[in-house]
């Protein structure tokens, strides 16, 4: 991390709105692209971006920098949106279902609006479970190692691993080659 971004931290933690603002409009970008990935659903990612830079202007004090500032984010959010998923599951499963659904028709849209090819890869991705979803994306997309993810998830290590281990395999069983 650049002496730079340290020392907005620093302000940050000390009650300077102008630095808090800085780091989080320098980190929204990023942020949402990840929810994304986890999410399928751009809609719900831009909401969970927003909770997480709630979340972080209340708790920026506790960011130690025992990881980098992005990470805390992904943190932040990652578990932002496990919360949420136990919340729905109380409620009527076909629901979430069909959110997933139209957020992968919202996402394979805006892709063919654009002239882009709609990825074998990102299709499948859309029907992994959230859970696997996100350890592979934070594993192969964004190059975390198991600990790191296990932090980010609020689960072991161990899970981690099995959770990338089968979300691939289920990829490479869908994909029925070696494209990832």
């Amino acid at each position: 991390m650049g002496d730079a971004m340290l020392e907005k931290i620093s302000r940050a933690q000390q009650g300077d709105a102008a630095a808090l603002a800085m780091l989080l409009r320098e980190h929204y970008p990023f942020l949402y692209k990840y929810l994304v990935k986890a999410t399928m659903d751009p809609l719900l990612a831009e909401e969970l971006a927003q909770d997480t830079m709630l979340r972080c202007m209340e708790k920026i004090g506790t960011y130690n920098g025992s990881s980098k500032f992005s990470s805390w984010l992904i943190t932040i959010a990652s578990r932002l949106y496990i919360d949420r998923k136990r919340r729905w599951r109380r409620e009527m499963k076909w629901k979430q279902e069909q959110a997933e659904q139209q957020g992968t028709r919202r996402i394979r849209w805006g892709f063919e609006s654009r002239n882009m090819e709609w990825s074998d890869v990102l299709d499948a991705m859309s029907r992994l479970s959230s859970a696997h979803r996100m350890a592979v994306l934070l594993k192969h997309y964004y190059g975390y190692g198991y600990e790191e993810i296990g932090e980010m998830l609020d689960i072991p290590a161990g899970t981690a691993k099995s959770r990338v281990a089968a979300g691939l395999g289920q990829l490479r069983k869908e994909l029925n080659d070696d494209e990832i």
